[in-house]
């Protein structure tokens, strides 16, 4: 499976975030997270690790993540 296509952006308010600078931003982010993901999850099913534990694990992982500016 490829890296999905980077949908449109909204804002907690519904308002689309529009910016230039912030959509390449977040584009960036996103396509070096899929890449990291990606080869964090080839390297662990070439170490042995089960396909649905990576799976699991990867869905925790970012379930876990805590948005500090709330």
């Amino acid at each position: 499976m490829s890296m999905p296509e980077m949908p449109k952006w909204y804002g907690d308010d519904g308002e689309i975030v529009s910016c230039t600078e912030k959509i390449k931003v977040m584009t960036e982010n996103m396509t070096e997270l899929f890449q990291t993901a990606q080869d964090t999850f080839e390297d662990a099913l070439l170490m042995g690790c089960g396909e649905a534990q990576l799976r699991e694990y990867l869905h925790r992982l970012v379930d876990g993540v805590e948005n500090p500016y709330k």
